[in-house]
């Protein structure tokens, strides 16, 4: 029988190790972006670096295979609850307002400068704001399309429970689902590259789409988002997050550390057996098939062996890990700011590119907390932050 003891408090409500986990993930995510200009994104930034560090490429690669996967899973573990304790009415009210508001302020006020800048045009920037940016439906949403999806999802929910009649919430004495075994893991694993592969046939990765033209989305990786969002209400309802068994998660979380140093062992041998191209991308062929399975290891063996490595072993709930978890959202949305910011002050320095990324990392990550701090004692700002 595996072993089943963990380190949380039963009585304890708060999942203090998912707060802790949530922080990593931000911070996952400002590395990721500080690393724009210097690696191969297969995507546009707004600053260039002609010098190009190749490991980087895995790096983005790896944290794509994952990362935002975990962030709709632990998104839908937390709805049915909210969904339950504040009513549906008011659940959607609160999402509207406070996803609703920032993807609206990004939209408006945000990119629009930045991308008038950015371009070379003889416009106004009122001419460029309303005859180009809205006039040709040209809005940016940038990084908050995550938010636009959450928002979407929380929209289906509650439709969904109104059809259904289905309940948020189980009583504690109800017979809960046993958590899921190797087998169920793996046939989740094997769908979810199988779909992967044939969709990317028609979308390879970084094909963005507007899913019901106004959903930004990228196609390559909606299998993946909208399976795990479903897979966090299912594992709310039966606990999973608090019941995995420890031996089980460190075994996955093996299987995806082991898949993810694969993918940086392909990086630094330069293997010709699988093209880059192939590999970042998608089409009817074997190669794509490989890489599908190879991201979808990396995703559900990360997933599932971060949640449990976190409730085992980094379960705090200190001064710093409540102040660094109160701010991720905050952090979240203004990130790409600072590190833009960052990014551009260093681009005239000569050094390596690889230095530039551990500088642009390194210091935004406390910059970015230490401004999401005190963004949000600004006046109203508690009411979205």
């Amino acid at each position: 029988m595996e072993h089943t003891k963990t380190r949380w408090n039963t009585q304890s409500s708060r999942l203090w190790f998912v707060d802790n986990l949530r922080v990593f993930l931000i911070m996952l995510v400002i590395a990721h972006h500080a690393g724009q200009p210097y690696g191969p994104t297969g995507g546009m930034w707004l600053i260039f670096n002609p010098e190009q560090a190749e490991i980087l490429g895995a790096f983005f690669a790896t944290n794509a295979a994952f990362f935002m996967g975990l962030f709709f899973l632990i998104s839908g573990y937390f709805v049915p609850s909210a969904c339950e304790r504040k009513g549906a009415k008011v659940f959607l009210k609160e999402r509207f307002w406070q996803l609703g508001i920032p993807i609206l302020v990004f939209a408006l006020l945000v990119f629009p400068p930045i991308f008038y800048f950015a371009q070379s045009t003889e416009l106004s920037f009122s001419q460029f704001f309303f005859e180009v940016y809205l006039g040709q439906g040209k809005v940016q949403v940038g990084h908050l399309w995550f938010l636009v999806h959450l928002l979407f999802y929380a929209v289906c929910y509650v439709l969904w429970r109104k059809m259904t009649k289905q309940k948020a919430m189980f009583e504690p004495d109800q017979q809960k689902m046993a958590d899921p075994q190797h087998g169920l893991i793996l046939a989740y694993l094997t769908a979810l590259a199988i779909v992967t592969f044939f969709i990317r046939i028609q979308y390879p990765i970084d094909t963005w789409k507007g899913l019901l033209w106004i959903i930004p989305t990228e196609i390559a990786h909606l299998p993946q988002y909208l399976s795990l969002f479903v897979i966090g209400i299912i594992a709310y309802h039966h606990d999973w997050f608090r019941r995995m068994p420890t031996q089980r998660g460190w075994v996955w979380l093996g299987i995806g550390l082991a898949a993810a140093l694969l993918r940086y062992g392909y990086a630094l041998t330069r293997n010709q057996l699988f093209p880059t191209r192939l590999i970042a991308g998608g089409g009817w062929d074997w190669r794509s098939l490989v890489w599908s399975t190879w991201e979808a290891t990396i995703c559900v063996g990360l997933c599932i062996g971060l949640l449990v490595f976190f409730r085992e072993q980094v379960n705090g709930k200190g001064k710093w890990g409540r102040i660094l978890s109160a701010n991720a959202y905050t952090v979240y949305l203004i990130h790409i700011l600072v590190i833009i910011a960052v990014q551009f002050l260093v681009a005239p320095v000569l050094i390596p590119p690889l230095l530039k990324f551990f500088f642009v990392t390194l210091v935004g990550i406390p910059l970015c907390f230490l401004i999401g701090h005190y963004v949000r004692k600004l006046p109203f700002a508690r009411l979205v932050l």
